[in-house]
């Protein structure tokens, strides 16, 4: 029987376990998003990760703590590692599955990182992109997909964030991303 638990539950075990690692790691996708405009529903945790070859049994090892029958495949965080791409954990106690994206080598990612923001989830730290970098990737995956989608997830960034922003930082590299002109579209801010 599959428990039904609040996701945050896993994602702050996943972060603890990162932190205590020494893996440093920020949360994308579905979570950041709830983080800093609307919750959608999400069927898995999007995290990238700062992983090397020699933490890969450490962080295998630590993530079946979580559940007795958590699915890790090692072979496959290595070749993620080597191609710069993506493996998961699939803990079946809860049905959730945390996608862990390995950074690659690349200046949008190392910038994203350096500006990763630690929020508090009941009590904890846990670092997340920051809202002006989840608004540039959802820009550019609307630009990839024209997804009408990907814009209201902008539009509640912006609303949520009551003008919080760095928009010199936003408008630049959104110029330089080739969006500023969806970005504009979307009102004065």
């Amino acid at each position: 029987m599959i428990e039904v638990i609040d996701p945050k539950k896993l994602l702050l075990k996943v972060a603890t376990i990162l932190d205590e690692l020494e893996i440093g790691y920020f949360v994308t996708g579905g979570f950041a998003l709830a983080m800093w405009g609307h919750v959608r529903a999400t069927a898995d945790i999007d995290i990238v990760v700062e992983l090397v070859e020699p933490k890969v049994t450490s962080l295998a090892r630590a993530l079946r703590k979580i559940s007795e029958a958590g699915y890790i495949d090692e072979d496959a965080a290595r070749e993620a590692i080597r191609r710069k791409g993506e493996f998961n954990f699939i803990d079946p106690d809860t049905g959730l599955k945390v996608d862990f994206w390995v950074m690659k080598e690349e200046v949008v990612v190392s910038r994203e990182y350096k500006r990763r923001v630690n929020r508090a989830i009941d009590g904890r730290g846990v670092c997340f992109i920051s809202p002006e970098d989840l608004i540039l990737n959802k820009l550019k995956w609307h630009q990839y997909g024209d997804s009408a989608l990907q814009l209201d997830d902008v539009k509640s960034i912006l609303k949520a964030s009551g003008g919080g922003l760095d928009y010199e930082y936003l408008k630049t590299w959104a110029k330089e991303l080739e969006v500023l002109d969806v970005l504009d579209s979307l009102g004065n801010f």
